[in-house]
């Protein structure tokens, strides 16, 4: 595996998955996860593992597919339901419903923190003149990167709003970044793309981007591994001073 260097002689932009790499919204997603999950297995299944199940099966996917693919491992089948039903209902929508509202309680009354270290490899990559993007299947995508306070580093974001209008599937498949790489202008092998998710270094490498760098994740398929993005030395071109 490479050195964790982002070469800006070879990479002109950087795009970064939000959970777990910008906000420190990884732990209250998979307590979230826990409490809908638990309350729906209870004398069905043994409860969910809140590191082995949610990295496995729930990390870095879209709610309704980590519902799915939760479900399936462990044998049980529900009903898709619609978006109309009930938070709780024994149906993925339902089951997504109730997580999506834990969430965001949590949310609204802690707030979202970015990571320091994600925070300062920002302003070093657009210090030197790279351009920065944010990712999220998340439909709160904006509202947690704007509560972290930390909008102003990226040129722009895809989250799931616009995977739902583009009708873009979420990780494993590279459509999200591949979607931030268009709107940047850039082909794939041009930028770099930064996760902490198994299906994100998965995406990054079926997008054929430049880089792929996994942060406090399994790196197997990633260019470069980090325990976090201090870890990452950026080279290359500075911007121009001006008077």
């Amino acid at each position: 595996m490479d050195e964790p260097v982002i070469d800006l002689t070879a990479i002109s932009a950087v795009v970064f998955d939000t959970d777990g790499v910008v906000t420190d919204t990884a732990r209250g997603h998979a307590a979230a996860w826990k409490h809908v999950f638990d309350a729906f297995l209870r004398g069905r299944s043994a409860p969910f593992d809140i590191r082995g199940d949610y990295l496995r099966h729930v990390d870095g996917r879209p709610r309704l597919d980590g519902i799915r693919t939760f479900l399936a491992a462990r044998g049980i089948t529900v009903p898709e339901g619609s978006p109309g039903d009930e938070p709780g209902a024994p149906t993925v929508h339902g089951l997504g419903l109730a997580k999506d509202r834990v969430f965001m309680e949590q949310v609204d009354k802690y707030g979202v923190a970015a990571f320091p270290a994600t925070v300062a490899l920002l302003h070093e990559l657009r210090h030197r003149g790279a351009r920065t993007a944010a990712v999220s299947a998340s439909l709160h995508g904006r509202k947690l990167v704007g509560s972290a306070g930390v909008m102003h580093l990226f040129d722009l974001m895809v989250d799931g709003n616009d995977a739902a209008l583009l009708n873009l599937p979420g990780t494993p498949d590279p459509a999200l970044f591949l979607e931030a790489a268009r709107r940047l202008d850039l082909p794939a092998a041009k930028v770099a793309v930064v996760v902490s998710a198994l299906p994100g270094i998965e995406a990054g490498r079926r997008g054929g981007f430049g880089m792929v760098v996994a942060v406090d994740a399994e790196g197997e398929g990633a260019h470069a591994a980090v325990p976090d993005l201090g870890a990452v030395e950026v080279r290359g071109r500075v911007l121009p001073l001006t008077s």
